[in-house]
């Protein structure tokens, strides 16, 4: 089984560039973030027509979330219980939820599309709201886990960090910005220290994930990893193979992120069709 993570930056805008990968690439299960639309507003028609299956979050044109899978989908959860909301309250002091997180269990493995908050600067209030988002995350991670032993999960996304100072181009340059304070990497560090396993990391894989779309900063190749597969020991058992698309942030029309691609030793109902390779 095939399992990839994308930040689409729009699916609207991309969805045909996203329907190609699907088939080039051989992917079972995609999970999407930024997608930027209501469920109503997803172009599902594209995606059936490939085979695939959808389910999306989404309440406005900022954010969303969706998994594609052309195998069934069960267990579907539009956030997580601790999940902070972010925003103006309503008359209760309710703070909105925003469509950062959907969950999904296929062929017994549990992945969540996550889309962890920007924080945008270490002074403004998103960039609490995105500690607090971590922690909550964490903590419904770990229960879960408990209520479900040796169950493979597998924690897919955006995660807007950059463990390492070799996940961006020049630490020099993000020096008092988001995504490499300490406060995030701990958070990052936190899952890690719950037996989470860096899927591409661990094997050795190198190279960004996002290249603003500014200043060339592609063909320049001054990115940022931040785009990551957290597999708990269960999933990284099944892991056979994983990479990093770097290819699909050229053409016309790119994403601002690529695909963070695993293939797992899992036999599904659709292996009978794969074409052979020699």
């Amino acid at each position: 089984m095939r399992i990839a993570t994308w930040n689409v930056n729009s699916i609207r805008t991309r969805k045909a560039r996203v329907v190609d990968f699907l088939s080039r690439a051989d992917i079972d299960v995609l999970a999407m973030q930024e997608i930027k639309c209501k469920p109503e507003q997803f172009p599902y028609e594209d995606f059936e027509a490939a085979g695939y299956e959808v389910i999306a979050h989404g309440t406005n044109q900022w954010n969303g979330v969706a998994i594609a899978s052309r195998l069934p989908i069960d267990d579907v959860t539009e956030g997580f219980p601790s999940q902070p909301g972010f925003g103006k309250a309503d008359a209760s002091g309710a703070l909105p939820l925003e469509a950062r997180a959907l969950g999904a269990e296929v062929e017994g493995v549990h992945v969540w599309s996550l889309y962890v908050p920007n924080g945008r600067e270490l002074t403004h209030p998103h960039y609490d709201y995105k500690l607090e988002w971590l922690r909550a995350l964490r903590a419904d991670t770990a229960l879960w886990r408990e209520q479900h032993p040796g169950s493979p999960i597998a924690l897919m996304g955006d995660f807007n960090i950059a463990p390492l100072d070799i996940d961006v181009w020049d630490r020099e340059f993000f020096e008092g910005r988001t995504h490499v304070s300490e406060p995030e990497r701990d958070a990052f560090r936190g899952f890690l220290a719950d037996g989470f396993v860096d899927i591409t990391r661990d094997r050795g894989i190198e190279g960004y994930t996002y290249w603003d779309y500014q200043q060339l900063r592609f063909p320049r190749n001054e990115g940022m990893r931040i785009d990551f597969v957290l597999g708990s020991p269960e999933f990284d058992e099944l892991v056979v193979d994983a990479s990093i698309e770097r290819d699909e942030r050229k053409g016309d029309g790119p994403s601002d992120h690529v695909p963070v691609v695993v293939e797992l030793d899992l036999e599904t109902e659709l292996d009978d069709d794969r074409p052979m390779i020699f």
